[in-house]
């Protein structure tokens, strides 16, 4: 089914623009190439066109289609099923139904409306769903509300709601959890801050609209030297140990164990091991 490698930096790019293809692969770790709502309705065709004919690598490539049900989905399908894509964003899905329409396709399931937030832990237990990713603005549209946020630039309460339930929903399941975009694109202090939030919290991956939010999401999810070296050093202390001990002032179980597994693994994933050259 899906070939699609996940990276913490994701870079949202119109399908109507070709020309920011390359660019935007070259930037993120991957990317969605956007048939909904980055694109007018009017340039839908010409863009399913262009995804086309400016293939980019699948491994590291999505393609948002419409929703379910919608005139411009099964459009979408057609022209997916001339590309090598094989992962897709399915917008706003709401049921576990919708997953049903798209086989033969890994699926990251967006919710963005109310039904979709509550469905989520059924949508995520769906087998060709690879991971999950939530969406502010859409969902508080879809409560008749007009904001995310509030003047302070932190999500409102029932944002926040929703962010924690579809990152739930994910983790029960073992499935990537997506964090939604940041739209304030010079306030690279609040993204960090939020980006740091994200991968504290458990979400794999954070999604952007501007090239130059990549590298501060990308250092929000890289451990730092420290980080590593700590993380490193418990483990080594967790040889000794029958059970429960403390670490520099610190008790350490299991809990604590596998969030030090996590941030090695996870340094290791963003910093691989350069391969011999069988030239040498």
């Amino acid at each position: 089914m899906s070939i699609f490698t996940m990276g913490p930096s994701i870079l949202f790019c119109p399908a109507d623009r070709p020309d920011r293809y390359a660019k935007a692969l070259n930037r993120a770790d991957a990317v969605i190439i956007d048939l909904e709502d980055s694109v007018a309705p009017e340039n839908r065709e010409r863009a399913r066109e262009a995804l086309v004919d400016h293939p980019l690598d699948p491994a590291r490539t999505m393609v948002r289609v419409n929703p379910v049900g919608t005139e411009d989905f099964a459009a979408d399908l057609k022209a997916l099923s001339s590309t090598e894509y094989t992962t897709i964003m399915l917008a706003k899905t709401e049921d576990p139904r919708d997953l049903a329409k798209v086989p033969g396709y890994g699926v990251v399931a967006l919710c963005e409306t109310a039904l979709g937030i509550l469905n989520s832990p059924s949508i995520a237990a769906a087998s060709n769903v690879v991971a999950l990713m939530w969406g502010a603005e859409d969902l508080v549209a879809s409560l008749g509300g007009s904001s995310s946020r509030n003047e302070a630039g932190t999500y409102r309460d029932v944002a926040l709601h929703a962010r924690s339930r579809v990152l739930l929903a994910a983790g029960a399941h073992g499935k990537v959890a997506i964090d939604s975009v940041y739209l304030d694109i010079p306030d690279h202090e609040g993204l960090l801050a939020e980006s740091i939030d994200a991968a504290a919290s458990g979400f794999g991956a954070k999604a952007s609209i501007h090239p130059g939010q990549m590298p501060i999401i990308r250092m929000a999810f890289t451990p730092t030297a420290e980080q590593v070296h700590r993380a490193q050093r418990i483990l080594e202390a967790a040889q000794g140990a029958n059970g429960v001990f403390t670490f520099e002032s610190q008790m350490v179980d299991e809990p604590l164990l596998r969030q030090a597994r996590a941030t090695v693994a996870l340094f290791d994933a963003l910093h691989p091991a350069p391969r011999d050259n069988p030239e040498e």
